[in-house]
C-alpha cells in the first residue's frame, strides 16, 4: 500500500459549470459603486478589484 492517498479534486471547468447552474443575484450598480468608493477610502485593494469586477459584471447585464 502506498503511503500517499489521492483524493479527487474537482477541476476547474467542473468548478465553473457548478457556479453556472446557480447563478447570484447582483446587487444594484449604485450600491456596488458606494461599497467600491468606501473600499478606496479605506485602503482595501482587494475590496476594490471586487466591487469593480463587480461593477462591470453588472452593468454589462443591464444591456442584454
Amino acid at each position: 500500500m502506498s503511503r500517499y492517498v489521492t483524493v479527487p479534486r474537482p477541476t476547474e471547468h467542473a468548478a465553473i459549470r457548478a457556479c453556472e447552474r446557480s447563478p447570484r443575484p447582483i446587487p444594484s450598480v449604485p450600491a456596488i459603486l458606494a461599497d467600491l468608493i468606501t473600499a478606496n477610502r479605506t485602503g482595501d485593494r482587494h475590496g476594490v478589484n471586487l466591487c469593480a469586477h463587480m461593477a462591470a459584471r453588472a452593468g454589462g447585464e443591464v444591456g442584454e
